[in-house]
């Protein structure tokens, strides 16, 4: 829980150790001695074992399902087929390196094979996924499924480390779910709606999964032509000061509106695009367009700070930062006024990549803001190494905390965590008048949600804002956003290097 890790600001020690980082030494030593086990394995792997685990060969153990299926088919019995992926081994391989990551994959197919005993053929299908024959009457395979789940609770020992990783599974039955080749298909994609549900659980197969799968296949095939369409655009909504009830700045929404799908929510095709490969496309796209249009805000006068939300990709690829510094200096922006938001979650992954990433972020000057804040694990040692200047309270807190005593004290231990380390905190979701009170009460900087203002287009928002003299003079002043830089600068040498304001 959030509050207890406040409390104890040692709490970071356990969480990097789940993580499995360890001190320099230790993991200079786990390298060179995965790179000694690494070698022979490779070398002597016959072809139809797996280079890597020393299982079997995908090829194989699917030829060798076959030939049980069609045995269990003659003799009028089941056959069930256990697909099993790991939750969280990108963050092992981003923070240990390939070799150690190959080291984690033995050690999984060693317990794996513990676990499921001798004789149960088991093979790496691909990268950190694993597939299962079982031939397990009644509901042995759900007990089975289970224990595999329960067993990756406990951290792995790799080369003296301990390593957490979690485990989601896939379960499909012959002939209950079909037969053949398709089986294994079945049940990855049982296995992916437990990822995309947040892992560490097992589901059985079913129909209503492969129509989803369909359905995400669609919108994959159609996004790949939605910037060349012209079907992404931009929203914004507006960010609302808690004390004068003024516009401060605005955040650029990504909206997806496609000619026979309708209205794609981002909440839908933002994990297709990361799983397919198109979020890179999206999100210089949308870089690219906000960038422009503070500029052109810029140009009419409008001073307010426009922010983006970055996608856990975009932090771990180099070119993100130096594409971002560039159309800073191409369009005159000054990078203070220009804003990435990263969920808690991305930001406290806590791997060479994303300290790499955030030091990145630093150097230019732009204004680094924590987004979904409370739903992590985050404590004041974390925050601390991170060139942040604001937290966004998640909705969820915001929404329950006039009922619930304990998101209303996950709200306050946010802002003392907050006014400890001198950043500013903005509060999304806001939609009734008791909620904002509430927050305004509390020392909240900043407000956002439909109580204020629903997302808009930037056509919508520069006549908002030239209306002012007439209608807008209490709830719109461009001048505003000196207001809105925290009293505290952790970078005072880089803000005399941009000079003066936009």
């Amino acid at each position: 829980m959030l509050i207890d890790l406040i409390r104890d600001p040692a709490g970071l020690a356990t969480m990097v150790a789940m993580l499995g980082v360890g001190a320099a030494g230790g993991a200079w030593a786990a390298s060179r001695w995965c790179r000694r086990r690494a070698r022979p394995a490779r070398s002597t792997a016959p072809a139809d074992f797996d280079r890597v685990t020393g299982l079997m060969s995908r090829a194989r153990f699917e030829a060798l399902m076959l030939e049980r299926l069609a045995a269990a088919e003659r003799e009028g019995r089941g056959i069930c087929l256990i697909y099993a992926g790991l939750d969280g081994f990108r963050l092992v391989n981003d923070n240990h390196g390939h070799v150690f990551g190959d080291e984690v994959l033995r050690r999984t197919a060693e317990h794996l094979r513990e676990l499921c005993g001798p004789d149960m053929p088991l093979c790496r299908v691909a990268g950190d996924e694993f597939a299962i024959l079982a031939d397990a009457p009644g509901h042995s395979d759900d007990a089975l499924a289970r224990r595999l789940v329960e067993s990756f609770t406990e951290t792995l020992k790799v080369g003296g480390q301990a390593v957490s990783v979690g485990l989601s599974v896939g379960i499909a039955k012959a002939p209950e779910h079909g037969g053949g080749a398709r089986l294994l298909g079945m049940a990855a994609a049982a296995m992916r709606s437990v990822k995309r549900s947040g892992g560490g659980a097992h589901a059985m197969f079913d129909p209503q999964i492969e129509a989803q799968q369909r359905e995400e296949f669609t919108i994959a095939r159609e996004l790949r032509q939605a910037i060349e369409k012209h079907e992404l655009e931009l929203v914004y909504q507006p960010k609302i000061d808690a004390q004068s009830l003024q516009v401060t700045a605005v955040e650029a929404l990504l909206r997806w509106r496609h000619p026979t799908l309708g209205a794609v929510s981002p909440a839908r095709f933002i994990p297709i695009a990361e799983k397919h490969g198109l979020i890179k496309a999206i999100g210089n796209w949308v870089l690219d367009k906000a960038l422009a249009q503070a500029a052109e805000w810029r140009r009419a006068g409008l001073r307010m700070r426009v922010a983006i939300n970055v996608s856990g990709y975009q932090m771990r690829q180099d070119e993100f930062a130096a594409r971002l510094e560039r159309g800073l200096k191409a369009h005159g922006l000054t990078p203070g006024r220009f804003t990435c938001e990263i969920t808690e979650s991305v930001a406290m992954e806590d791997t060479a990549v994303t300290r790499n990433a955030f030091s990145r972020l630093g150097e230019i000057g732009v204004h680094v803001s924590i987004d979904d804040f409370g739903t992590g694990h985050s404590n004041l040692s974390a925050l601390r190494r991170l060139p942040a200047e604001e937290l966004k309270i998640d909705r969820a807190f915001v929404s329950d905390m006039l009922h619930s005593e304990e998101a209303r004290t996950i709200v306050l231990t946010i802002l003392q965590m907050a006014r400890a380390l001198k950043l500013r905190v903005v509060a999304e979701g806001v939609e009734t008048v008791a909620q904002r009170d509430l927050l305004v009460m509390l020392g909240c900087d900043e407000l956002q949600g439909y109580l204020f203002a629903r997302p808009m287009s930037a056509r919508a928002i520069g006549i908002w804002a030239s209306d002012a003299s007439k209608t807008l003079t209490q709830t719109f002043r461009a001048s505003l956003f000196k207001e809105t830089v925290a009293c505290h600068d952790p970078h005072p040498t880089r803000k005399a290097a941009q000079g003066g304001g936009n």
